[in-house]
Protein backbone atom coordinates (compact mmCIF):
# COMPACT_ATOMS: atom_id res chain seq x y z
CA UNK A 1 0.00 0.00 0.00
CA UNK A 2 2.40 2.60 0.88
CA UNK A 3 4.62 1.94 -2.25
CA UNK A 4 0.75 2.18 -4.45
CA UNK A 5 1.01 5.81 -2.65
CA UNK A 6 4.11 6.47 -3.40
CA UNK A 7 4.11 5.55 -6.91
CA UNK A 8 0.60 7.68 -7.19
CA UNK A 9 2.50 11.00 -5.46
CA UNK A 10 5.28 10.35 -7.84
CA UNK A 11 3.12 10.08 -10.72
CA UNK A 12 1.04 13.38 -9.46
CA UNK A 13 4.41 15.21 -9.20
CA UNK A 14 5.68 14.10 -12.57
CA UNK A 15 1.99 15.36 -13.93
CA UNK A 16 2.10 18.94 -11.89
CA UNK A 17 5.59 19.16 -13.05
CA UNK A 18 4.55 18.89 -16.99
CA UNK A 19 1.69 21.38 -16.31
CA UNK A 20 3.77 23.78 -14.75
CA UNK A 21 6.40 23.28 -17.89
CA UNK A 22 3.05 24.02 -20.52
CA UNK A 23 2.23 26.92 -18.38
CA UNK A 24 5.86 27.90 -19.19
CA UNK A 25 5.62 27.03 -22.57
CA UNK A 26 2.82 29.19 -22.83
CA UNK A 27 3.90 32.38 -21.51
CA UNK A 28 7.10 31.95 -23.33
CA UNK A 29 4.86 31.39 -26.73
CA UNK A 30 2.74 34.27 -25.83
CA UNK A 31 5.32 36.59 -24.95
CA UNK A 32 7.28 35.88 -28.29
CA UNK A 33 3.88 36.08 -30.40
CA UNK A 34 2.76 39.62 -27.91
CA UNK A 35 6.44 40.98 -29.03
CA UNK A 36 5.84 39.94 -32.49
CA UNK A 37 2.36 41.70 -32.58
CA UNK A 38 4.08 44.87 -31.09
CA UNK A 39 3.88 47.24 -33.95
CA UNK A 40 -0.35 46.66 -34.75
CA UNK A 41 -0.57 46.79 -30.51
CA UNK A 42 1.34 50.53 -30.84
CA UNK A 43 -1.13 51.22 -33.75
CA UNK A 44 -3.90 49.94 -31.48
CA UNK A 45 -3.39 51.85 -28.31
CA UNK A 46 -2.78 55.03 -30.85
CA UNK A 47 -6.31 54.51 -33.07
CA UNK A 48 -8.44 54.13 -29.99
CA UNK A 49 -8.26 57.48 -28.36
CA UNK A 50 -9.87 59.17 -31.25
CA UNK A 51 -12.91 57.21 -30.77
CA UNK A 52 -13.91 58.75 -27.84
CA UNK A 53 -13.24 62.28 -29.12
CA UNK A 54 -16.47 64.48 -29.37
CA UNK A 55 -18.02 62.90 -26.61
CA UNK A 56 -18.84 63.48 -23.09
CA UNK A 57 -15.60 63.10 -20.67
CA UNK A 58 -18.51 61.19 -18.77
CA UNK A 59 -18.92 58.75 -21.05
CA UNK A 60 -14.92 57.94 -22.26
CA UNK A 61 -14.42 55.19 -19.78
CA UNK A 62 -17.96 53.52 -20.62
CA UNK A 63 -17.27 53.70 -24.07
CA UNK A 64 -13.87 52.46 -23.50
CA UNK A 65 -15.14 49.53 -21.75
CA UNK A 66 -17.68 48.40 -24.34
CA UNK A 67 -14.96 48.70 -26.75
CA UNK A 68 -13.01 46.68 -24.90
CA UNK A 69 -15.19 43.47 -24.71
CA UNK A 70 -16.16 43.83 -28.28
CA UNK A 71 -12.50 43.79 -28.88
CA UNK A 72 -12.09 40.58 -26.66
CA UNK A 73 -15.40 38.67 -28.17
CA UNK A 74 -13.34 39.59 -31.63
CA UNK A 75 -10.25 37.47 -30.94
CA UNK A 76 -11.45 34.78 -28.46
CA UNK A 77 -15.00 34.07 -29.81
CA UNK A 78 -14.63 34.54 -33.68
CA UNK A 79 -10.75 35.02 -34.34
CA UNK A 80 -9.73 32.23 -32.26
CA UNK A 81 -11.95 29.28 -33.59
CA UNK A 82 -11.08 30.42 -37.07
CA UNK A 83 -7.35 30.68 -36.36
CA UNK A 84 -7.38 26.98 -35.14
CA UNK A 85 -9.49 26.00 -38.12
CA UNK A 86 -5.89 26.76 -40.18
CA UNK A 87 -3.82 25.65 -37.86
CA UNK A 88 -5.27 21.91 -38.41
CA UNK A 89 -6.75 22.12 -41.88
CA UNK A 90 -5.26 25.25 -43.66
CA UNK A 91 -1.66 25.96 -42.15
CA UNK A 92 -0.68 26.61 -45.81
CA UNK A 93 -2.97 29.78 -45.51
CA UNK A 94 -1.51 31.42 -42.62
CA UNK A 95 1.40 32.66 -44.59
CA UNK A 96 -0.84 34.78 -47.62
CA UNK A 97 -3.75 36.00 -45.37
CA UNK A 98 -0.57 37.50 -43.04
CA UNK A 99 0.34 38.99 -46.35
CA UNK A 100 -2.84 40.35 -47.09
CA UNK A 101 -3.36 41.64 -43.17
CA UNK A 102 0.21 43.40 -43.95
CA UNK A 103 -1.01 44.86 -47.33
CA UNK A 104 -4.37 46.34 -44.99
CA UNK A 105 -1.87 48.36 -42.45
CA UNK A 106 0.05 49.51 -45.04
CA UNK A 107 -2.74 50.77 -46.90
CA UNK A 108 -3.99 52.53 -43.70
CA UNK A 109 -0.81 54.54 -42.73
CA UNK A 110 -0.66 55.23 -46.18
CA UNK A 111 -4.23 56.44 -46.19
CA UNK A 112 -3.53 58.55 -42.98
CA UNK A 113 -0.40 60.49 -43.73
CA UNK A 114 -1.92 61.20 -47.24
CA UNK A 115 -4.94 62.57 -45.11
CA UNK A 116 -2.86 64.08 -43.33
CA UNK A 117 -1.10 65.95 -46.10
CA UNK A 118 -4.01 67.17 -47.64
CA UNK A 119 -6.11 68.49 -44.62
CA UNK A 120 -9.20 65.51 -45.51
CA UNK A 121 -9.45 65.86 -41.13
CA UNK A 122 -11.93 69.04 -40.79
CA UNK A 123 -15.01 66.57 -43.00
CA UNK A 124 -14.76 64.99 -39.89
CA UNK A 125 -15.05 67.51 -37.12
CA UNK A 126 -17.95 68.56 -39.20
CA UNK A 127 -19.48 65.25 -38.85
CA UNK A 128 -18.77 65.22 -35.09
CA UNK A 129 -20.71 68.75 -34.83
CA UNK A 130 -23.93 67.48 -36.72
CA UNK A 131 -24.99 63.99 -34.81
CA UNK A 132 -27.22 63.23 -32.12
CA UNK A 133 -24.21 62.46 -29.09
CA UNK A 134 -26.27 58.79 -28.10
CA UNK A 135 -26.10 57.97 -32.20
CA UNK A 136 -22.99 59.22 -32.38
CA UNK A 137 -21.36 57.12 -29.31
CA UNK A 138 -23.09 54.13 -31.00
CA UNK A 139 -21.15 55.38 -34.06
CA UNK A 140 -18.00 55.53 -32.89
CA UNK A 141 -18.14 52.12 -30.88
CA UNK A 142 -19.16 50.20 -33.52
CA UNK A 143 -16.35 52.06 -35.42
CA UNK A 144 -13.69 51.15 -33.10
CA UNK A 145 -14.96 47.32 -33.01
CA UNK A 146 -14.81 46.92 -36.91
CA UNK A 147 -11.31 48.61 -36.63
CA UNK A 148 -10.39 46.84 -33.72
CA UNK A 149 -11.19 43.50 -35.40
CA UNK A 150 -9.27 43.89 -38.55
CA UNK A 151 -6.00 44.59 -36.27
CA UNK A 152 -7.24 41.68 -33.54
CA UNK A 153 -7.06 39.85 -36.87
CA UNK A 154 -3.60 41.07 -37.66
CA UNK A 155 -2.51 40.61 -33.88
CA UNK A 156 -3.64 36.80 -33.96
CA UNK A 157 -2.03 35.41 -36.98
CA UNK A 158 0.60 37.15 -36.33
CA UNK A 159 0.76 35.02 -32.70
CA UNK A 160 -0.25 32.11 -34.78
CA UNK A 161 2.70 32.43 -37.49
CA UNK A 162 5.16 32.36 -34.30
CA UNK A 163 3.50 29.60 -32.22
CA UNK A 164 2.28 27.46 -34.86
CA UNK A 165 5.41 24.86 -34.13
CA UNK A 166 3.39 23.79 -31.38
CA UNK A 167 0.56 21.47 -30.55
CA UNK A 168 -3.02 22.88 -31.15
CA UNK A 169 -3.69 22.67 -27.37
CA UNK A 170 -0.26 24.91 -26.63
CA UNK A 171 -1.31 27.44 -29.83
CA UNK A 172 -4.86 27.72 -28.58
CA UNK A 173 -3.73 28.61 -24.93
CA UNK A 174 -0.89 30.65 -26.57
CA UNK A 175 -3.53 32.87 -28.54
CA UNK A 176 -6.07 33.06 -26.05
CA UNK A 177 -3.25 34.47 -23.40
CA UNK A 178 -1.87 37.14 -26.48
CA UNK A 179 -5.80 37.95 -27.04
CA UNK A 180 -6.52 38.38 -22.93
CA UNK A 181 -3.24 40.41 -22.17
CA UNK A 182 -2.91 42.76 -25.63
CA UNK A 183 -6.87 43.58 -24.96
CA UNK A 184 -6.29 44.51 -21.18
CA UNK A 185 -3.14 46.49 -21.98
CA UNK A 186 -3.87 47.94 -24.59
CA UNK A 187 -7.44 49.27 -23.10
CA UNK A 188 -6.04 50.03 -19.61
CA UNK A 189 -3.13 51.89 -21.61
CA UNK A 190 -6.14 54.32 -23.33
CA UNK A 191 -7.99 54.64 -20.54
CA UNK A 192 -5.35 56.49 -18.67
CA UNK A 193 -4.54 58.63 -21.77
CA UNK A 194 -7.98 59.66 -22.34
CA UNK A 195 -8.26 60.62 -18.56
CA UNK A 196 -4.46 62.46 -18.35
CA UNK A 197 -5.89 65.95 -19.24
CA UNK A 198 -8.92 65.03 -16.37
CA UNK A 199 -5.93 64.25 -13.79
CA UNK A 200 -4.09 67.29 -14.97
CA UNK A 201 -6.60 69.34 -14.73
CA UNK A 202 -7.77 68.03 -11.16
CA UNK A 203 -4.34 68.00 -9.79
CA UNK A 204 -4.04 71.40 -11.36
CA UNK A 205 -6.12 73.18 -8.83
CA UNK A 206 -5.61 70.84 -5.75
CA UNK A 207 -2.35 69.96 -2.93
CA UNK A 208 0.75 71.70 -3.16
CA UNK A 209 2.46 73.76 -5.86
CA UNK A 210 4.92 71.12 -7.13
CA UNK A 211 1.31 69.24 -7.67
CA UNK A 212 -0.24 72.06 -9.20
CA UNK A 213 2.72 72.74 -11.89
CA UNK A 214 2.75 68.80 -12.72
CA UNK A 215 -1.04 68.95 -13.65
CA UNK A 216 -0.86 72.04 -15.47
CA UNK A 217 2.08 70.29 -17.05
CA UNK A 218 0.08 66.92 -17.85
CA UNK A 219 -3.30 69.35 -19.69
CA UNK A 220 -0.33 70.73 -22.29
CA UNK A 221 1.43 67.40 -22.50
CA UNK A 222 -1.64 65.56 -23.62
CA UNK A 223 -3.01 67.17 -26.61
CA UNK A 224 0.48 66.69 -27.86
CA UNK A 225 1.31 63.02 -26.51
CA UNK A 226 -2.01 62.36 -28.44
CA UNK A 227 -0.35 63.43 -31.71
CA UNK A 228 3.12 61.83 -30.95
CA UNK A 229 1.00 58.30 -30.46
CA UNK A 230 -0.93 58.43 -33.35
CA UNK A 231 2.32 59.30 -35.51
CA UNK A 232 4.49 56.42 -34.06
CA UNK A 233 0.83 54.04 -34.54
CA UNK A 234 1.08 55.32 -38.51
CA UNK A 235 5.01 54.40 -38.56
CA UNK A 236 4.32 50.85 -36.65
CA UNK A 237 1.75 50.20 -39.10
CA UNK A 238 3.88 50.94 -42.53
CA UNK A 239 7.08 49.04 -40.56
CA UNK A 240 5.36 46.19 -39.58
CA UNK A 241 2.85 45.70 -42.58
CA UNK A 242 6.14 46.23 -44.95
CA UNK A 243 8.04 43.51 -42.68
CA UNK A 244 5.10 41.00 -43.24
CA UNK A 245 5.05 41.16 -46.78
CA UNK A 246 8.82 41.00 -47.20
CA UNK A 247 8.79 38.35 -44.90
CA UNK A 248 5.69 36.62 -46.74
CA UNK A 249 7.51 37.17 -50.30
CA UNK A 250 10.53 35.28 -48.34
CA UNK A 251 8.50 32.62 -47.21
CA UNK A 252 6.57 31.89 -50.22
CA UNK A 253 10.26 31.72 -52.37
CA UNK A 254 10.17 34.88 -53.85
CA UNK A 255 13.29 36.21 -51.96
CA UNK A 256 15.06 38.74 -54.38
CA UNK A 257 13.51 41.66 -52.70
CA UNK A 258 13.75 40.61 -49.28
CA UNK A 259 17.06 39.69 -49.55
CA UNK A 260 18.19 42.83 -50.85
CA UNK A 261 16.43 45.02 -48.32
CA UNK A 262 18.33 42.66 -45.70
CA UNK A 263 21.65 43.00 -47.68
CA UNK A 264 21.17 47.12 -47.94
CA UNK A 265 20.84 46.59 -44.03
CA UNK A 266 23.63 44.90 -43.10
CA UNK A 267 26.06 46.77 -45.54
CA UNK A 268 25.03 50.18 -44.15
CA UNK A 269 25.40 48.73 -40.67
CA UNK A 270 29.06 47.62 -41.12
CA UNK A 271 29.63 50.96 -43.13
CA UNK A 272 28.97 53.06 -39.94
CA UNK A 273 31.10 50.85 -37.81
CA UNK A 274 29.43 51.23 -34.90
CA UNK A 275 26.19 50.00 -33.01
CA UNK A 276 26.27 47.88 -35.85
CA UNK A 277 22.61 45.35 -34.29
CA UNK A 278 21.04 49.05 -33.67
CA UNK A 279 21.83 50.58 -37.46
CA UNK A 280 20.85 47.10 -38.75
CA UNK A 281 17.68 47.13 -37.07
CA UNK A 282 17.20 50.33 -38.05
CA UNK A 283 18.36 50.23 -42.11
CA UNK A 284 15.54 46.72 -42.09
CA UNK A 285 12.57 48.52 -40.37
CA UNK A 286 13.39 51.62 -42.83
CA UNK A 287 12.95 48.89 -45.67
CA UNK A 288 9.93 47.32 -44.47
CA UNK A 289 8.68 51.31 -44.06
CA UNK A 290 9.32 51.58 -47.72
CA UNK A 291 7.95 48.22 -48.88
CA UNK A 292 4.57 49.18 -47.13
CA UNK A 293 4.32 52.70 -48.54
CA UNK A 294 4.97 51.15 -52.14
CA UNK A 295 2.13 48.77 -51.61
CA UNK A 296 -0.26 50.86 -49.58
CA UNK A 297 0.13 53.52 -51.94
CA UNK A 298 -0.79 51.11 -54.90
CA UNK A 299 -3.63 50.03 -53.07
CA UNK A 300 -5.16 53.75 -52.35
CA UNK A 301 -4.29 54.75 -55.89
CA UNK A 302 -6.34 51.79 -57.19
CA UNK A 303 -9.30 52.31 -55.01
CA UNK A 304 -9.07 56.36 -55.25
CA UNK A 305 -9.59 55.38 -59.19
CA UNK A 306 -12.55 52.58 -58.66
CA UNK A 307 -15.00 56.00 -57.39
CA UNK A 308 -13.90 57.70 -60.03
CA UNK A 309 -14.12 55.72 -63.29
CA UNK A 310 -17.90 54.74 -61.47
CA UNK A 311 -18.78 58.30 -61.72
CA UNK A 312 -17.46 58.71 -65.14
CA UNK A 313 -19.54 55.79 -66.28
CA UNK A 314 -22.49 57.14 -65.01
CA UNK A 315 -21.99 60.47 -66.21
CA UNK A 316 -21.52 58.92 -70.01
CA UNK A 317 -25.13 57.51 -69.39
Amino acid sequence: MPSGLAALLDDVATIAKLAAASVDDVSAAAGRAGFKAAGVVIDDTAVTPRYVTGLSPQRELPIIGKIALGSLKNKLLILLPVAMLLAAFAPFLITPLLMIGGAYLAFEATEKILEKLFHHEQTKVELLDSVDPGELEDRQVAGAIRTDFILSAEIMAIALAEVEANSLPMQAAALAAVAIAITVGVYGVVALIVKLDDIGLHMSTRGPGFARAFGRLLVRAVPKLLTGLATLGTAAMLWVGGQILLHGMEELGFGTIPHLVHDAAHGMAEALGFWVPVWEWLGNALGGAIAGLIVGGAIVGVLHLIPRKKSETVAAH
